[in-house]
């Protein structure tokens, strides 16, 4: 069992507005999940996305399946 703790950081994008989401990904390898949590509120609740769900997901922000904003 590993006791390694979640390492955060936000996008360089983010343009410091406040409307971040941040990410530990640095548990990827020894646990099989990505943290993801809000920048605004860091006591607060972390949602354990797996590996390949977050990858997935990244692939698809970066192809633009959601849309432009």
């Amino acid at each position: 069992m590993t006791t390694e703790s979640p390492r955060w950081f936000k996008s360089s994008f983010s343009e410091n507005g406040g409307q971040c989401v941040e990410v530990a990904a640095n548990l990827a390898a020894s646990l099989g999940v990505v943290p993801v949590r809000d920048s605004k509120n860091p006591a607060g609740p972390v949602l354990n996305t797996s590996t390949t769900s977050f990858t997935t997901f990244v692939a698809s922000v970066k192809a633009g399946e959601f849309g432009a904003t």
